[in-house]
């Protein structure tokens, strides 16, 4: 609910943007508002995930692929994501979400995700998607034979494969305790 009317309103202003391809970087021209900052007037950490998704939505949107995911009964979920900060953005301050496809495995569809002021990255975030149906995962064929095959040279970096395997909580289906039990690296699993 959090932010409720503000995505209301891009959706609004996204199906009104020009036409462009899933495949395409996506700029979403965005001002930090109050509702947006923490104590020290600069966008919480925590709202950053929540403005990125409407980067995606605006891709997704003027690609044409939401309109697809809502005709099927698909929902998005964001299944894992990783943010690294550089600059704080302040209150008032212009910036751009800006918004790209990075590639796909059996588990998932990933985004990089940028927040931009002024030519210079403020904030970067990667972000796993998974589309599910009636509580089950879609299978990456079925996105594929609905979205149509990326381009030759979308290629999953490396680094997003070991995150993933670095990172994995066990299936909803399997028990995950809660025991912090350190690891070798001293590492909480």
């Amino acid at each position: 609910m959090h932010l409720f009317f503000r995505t209301f309103f891009h959706v609004l202003v996204s199906l009104r943007r020009p036409r462009t391809s899933l495949w395409a970087e996506s700029s979403l021209p965005m001002r930090v508002w109050p509702t947006d900052v923490d104590v020290a007037l600069h966008i919480s950490n925590g709202v950053y995930f929540s403005l990125m998704d409407l980067g995606r939505i605006d891709l997704m949107l003027r690609a044409g692929t939401w309109q697809q995911i809502l005709r099927r009964g698909w929902r998005m979920v964001v299944a894992m994501e990783t943010i690294t900060f550089r600059k704080s953005l302040k209150l008032w301050q212009r910036y751009s979400i800006e918004t790209r496809m990075v590639g796909m495995d059996k588990r998932a569809v990933y985004f990089e995700q940028r927040m931009v002021c002024h030519g210079e990255i403020y904030a970067t975030a990667t972000v796993a998607v998974r589309f599910v149906a009636k509580g089950q995962a879609v299978g990456l064929e079925e996105v594929l034979a609905e979205f149509g095959a990326p381009p030759q040279d979308l290629v999953l970096p490396a680094w997003i494969h070991q995150w993933r395997t670095d990172t994995a909580l066990p299936s909803t289906r399997r028990p995950a305790p809660h025991d912090w039990v350190r690891t070798d690296a001293g590492m909480s699993r």
